[in-house]
């Protein structure tokens, strides 16, 4: 552990800016730390002395008893920079700058928090803000915050559990952490982070999977976090739940490709994290259903989703759901259905959704008798209950039916509960003892779940090989480039660039009688825009479209016209996490149809494949409407060589292959671009 664990488990903690005034914020944190028995030594420092709520107070950090482990900084900006030389000083290694007044605030703030954090990491002082709202470990009770939360008159139980919650946000922080107890859940850490100026969040939720104690981690962040920190978090071996703000800016640099327009931060955020096993949640309520689920000690070996309910309705919803968040309902075996057609009254379904319907009331054992039947079933790899308006009594039954599958199958279980508290005022505690997540609709119940297998999801440890080809310089015609890609292994159409209108005509009859004819001008990337191609030339008119083409400055290149297929983008562009691969669906129309996926690079075995089954339009390459299905091997293939083929290209180019027509038999890349940014 390194010493920014000192957050959560200081065994001394000064107060730079306490005071004994009512509402003051330097007055919470001292009094926090006395309200809630935090056992270690509490040392307010203010300029005057004296005592502060029976402490004894020092005018400075320097004249306090060491030694000191975390200091909470809660004075204005302008002091901030000698308070934090003065922990240099005395050697504390860890502060929290609650302050606000940098960077947030304008270039005056930000060249004043650029300063704080030289002279902090100087003197080997970590500094966790500033702009925050601080840090508090339930374990040791280290309350180094004034949020709020812990002021109300009713005491926040400190019984920790195995949540850690990190935000940049400090009201957002603590507001989750308060809805998650008022839920029953019990978080062990909430951290927060502000300006990120020195540590991040992503560090704190690092130290914090190295916890043993620790069972699942959620974070809320503001900015674009650090690749190599998502990728040595999402290796924690800990489940990760992240809220990123944000979704609707366009982010991104601009980009003359058109996967540089598709592949957004943000978009390539969301592939970065589905890559990582790392849950992306919409909001804070779907962020904590994730920890809910996270609590729980089981995990999906796959998933597949089975759902048992006494409301047919909920049935339904659920199934539904199933479907959208990419999680798969098994048709059940057959034996499975066999038997409990045996169990469930002839109104009811032995078909999943198993609908046992309100029969249940009158006979419990009808559900513990289901259960063990769907249980036993190797095609069920997670189960959601699904009740409505159940009394205590009635959820008393039902949760001791779960919770008894659950331990006896090692499957999940997950429980939507859709009624007022009223009817079952004990059912959420019940249900949260017996280690059953519980939720108040199918919706979130099956976001949750599907929250829980992309934690649980393998994810292939190997990245594939590169080819080792160095980045080709900006100024590469298309035909220069395409005989890179050919080089590469990868299929271009045949063809070459032409001097003459007789060249041109005999290379018309040698790729079979018709032929596309292309401008070729170093720049001119958007050919088709501009008429700078010509499609389905014949023999005899072979001398016209090279002369109209000429007239463009540039040579001629003439290609083989490839048959029908399916039309695709793939692109690769660098992005601030890195090189990123985008597969979109179109061809020239691939902003309108705006169907892509992306994946950073390196690409992982099986990625590829991922990619494909990802695309909305999928159904266009298996054959749709009686077309032939198009070749995915060999779709699969050529980014598996893209991604190989650039793995050794330095930053800030972008490579725009597009269209790429899958045939039935192959995959040729028909037209390509190279650009280099030009540094700003």
């Amino acid at each position: 552990m390194s010493e920014l664990s000192l957050l959560w488990n200081a065994e001394s903690v000064a107060v730079i800016g306490a005071t004994e005034r009512e509402g003051a914020l330097g007055r919470k944190p001292v009094a926090y730390l006395q309200r809630y028995g935090y056992a270690g030594r509490i040392l307010p420092i203010n300029p005057k002395g004296g005592t502060i709520l029976g402490y004894q107070a020092y005018p400075s950090v320097l004249e306090a008893p060491g030694p000191i482990d975390l200091a909470f900084i809660v004075v204005s900006a302008d002091r901030v920079p000698a308070a934090v030389d003065d922990c240099v000083a005395a050697g504390i290694k860890v502060a929290i700058i609650a302050s606000s007044g940098f960077a947030e605030t304008g270039d005056e703030g930000a060249a004043l928090q650029a300063e704080t954090v030289a002279r902090a990491r100087a003197g080997g002082l970590r500094l966790v803000g500033p702009n925050c709202i601080g840090a508090v470990g339930f374990g040791n009770k280290v309350m180094a915050t004034f949020s709020p939360l812990f002021s109300a008159d009713a005491v926040v139980s400190l019984e920790p559990g195995g949540l850690g919650i990190v935000s940049q946000s400090g009201a957002l922080g603590f507001g989750a952490a308060s809805l998650g107890i008022e839920r029953g859940m019990r978080p062990g850490w909430v951290i927060t982070t502000g300006n990120d100026a020195d540590v991040s969040a992503l560090e704190v939720l690092a130290e914090l999977a190295g916890e043993p104690a620790c069972t699942g981690l959620l974070g809320y962040l503001e900015n674009v976090p650090d690749v190599g920190a998502l990728r040595s978090l999402a290796n924690s071996g800990k489940p990760v739940a992240l809220l990123k703000s944000g979704r609707s800016e366009e982010g991104g640099r601009a980009a003359a490709s058109h996967t540089g327009a598709l592949a957004t931060d943000d978009r390539v955020l969301d592939a970065a994290l589905r890559q990582f096993g790392i849950v992306r949640a919409g909001d804070i309520d779907e962020l904590l259903d994730a920890g809910d689920a996270f609590t729980s000690p089981r995990r999906p070996k796959g998933p597949r989703v089975a759902i048992v309910t006494t409301s047919g309705g909920s049935g339904i919803l659920a199934a539904d759901d199933v479907v959208a968040q990419g999680l798969e309902l098994t048709p059940l075996q057959d034996g499975t259905r066999a038997a409990l057609a045996e169990i469930i009254p002839s109104f009811g379904s032995a078909n999943n959704p198993v609908d046992i319907t309100a029969a249940v009331l009158s006979d419990p054992s009808l559900f513990d008798r289901s259960l063990d039947v769907i249980a036993a079933d190797d095609t069920v790899d997670m189960i959601i209950g699904c009740f409505c308006v159940m009394t205590d009594g009635d959820v008393d039954k039902a949760v001791r039916a779960l919770a008894k599958v659950a331990e006896k199958s090692g499957k999940p279980v997950l429980v939507s509960r859709t009624g007022a508290d009223f009817l079952a005022p004990n059912a959420r505690a019940t249900l949260r003892e017996a280690g059953l997540p519980d939720y108040p609709s199918p919706a979130r119940a099956v976001r949750a779940a599907a929250a829980l297998w992309q934690v649980s999801k393998p994810r292939a440890a190997d990245s594939l090989a590169g080819l080792g080809i160095a980045t080709p310089p900006a100024e590469l015609t298309e035909p220069e480039l395409k005989a890179l890609l050919a080089r590469a292994g990868l299929s271009v159409p045949v063809g070459r660039v032409v001097a003459t209108a007789s060249e041109a005509k005999a290379v018309v009859d040698e790729v079979g009688g018709t032929a596309v004819f292309k401008a070729v001008v170093p720049g001119l990337v958007h050919k088709t825009d501009v008429g700078a191609v010509k499609v389905g030339v014949a023999s005899a008119d072979a001398a016209d479209a090279f002369d109209e083409l000429s007239a463009f400055g540039g040579a001629v290149l003439v290609e083989e016209l490839v048959g029908d297929g399916v039309e695709l983008i793939i692109g690769v562009h660098t992005s601030d996490l890195g090189p990123v691969l985008t597969l979109g669906l179109g061809g020239i129309f691939t902003e309108a149809l705006d169907d892509a996926t992306s994946r950073l690079l390196p690409l992982a075995p099986g990625d590829a494949e991922a990619m494909v089954r990802e695309l909305r339009g999928k159904a266009l390459l298996d054959g749709a409407r009686g077309r032939a299905a198009a070749d995915v091997p060999s779709l699969v293939r050529t980014l598996e060589t893209v991604a190989a083929l650039v793995s050794g290209w330095e930053g800030g180019f972008e490579l725009d292959l597009n269209p790429v027509r899958v045939l039935e038999s192959g995959t040729k890349v028909l037209d390509a671009a190279h650009v280099i940014a030009k540094e700003a």
